[in-house]
């Protein structure tokens, strides 16, 4: 006879899909950030512009979909995964962000790379609240709630 205590299961037993919905959606943001890198390339010691709106539009359709989930249900459980996390996760790119001020202050540009750290911070917040407030306010206008 087996005394041994039986073993929990391990964390991401059953995560699979959730796995394969942000990969497959981190895959398509991060092609999307690196399409629009390539269309709108920023000059070395200027300020990131495309990084700046990459993030601030990003952001802005994080709102929208956090704001739909929400006041329209319960959606597939892979959507905000696939949405959310990945595509939205892999196309915003604040990791370019880190690195895009650390070359401005590396260069001797450290007033615009505080300015490029703040305008993206605040501008993020900003769009990620105001799409929040409009989609739900759009939605009530439309009688959905």
């Amino acid at each position: 006879m087996d005394t041994r205590a039986p073993r929990p299961p391990a964390p991401w037993r059953g995560q699979w899909a959730a796995v394969a919905a942000v990969s497959a959606g981190g895959g398509i943001g991060a092609a999307a950030r690196y399409g629009a890198g390539l269309l709108w390339p920023t000059t070395p010691g200027t300020l990131p512009v495309t990084t700046l709106l990459v993030n601030v539009v990003g952001c802005a359709l994080m709102g929208v979909l956090m704001a739909l989930i929400t006041e329209l249900g319960s959606p597939h459980r892979l959507l905000r995964p696939f949405l959310g996390t990945g595509i939205l996760g892999g196309f915003t790119t604040f990791s370019t962000y880190a690195v895009d001020i650390a070359h401005l202050v590396e260069t001797g540009r450290v007033a615009l790379g505080l300015a490029c750290l703040a305008v993206t911070l605040l501008a993020a917040l900003a769009a990620t609240w105001c799409a929040m407030a409009g989609t739900r306010f759009l939605l009530a206008r439309r009688g959905v709630r």
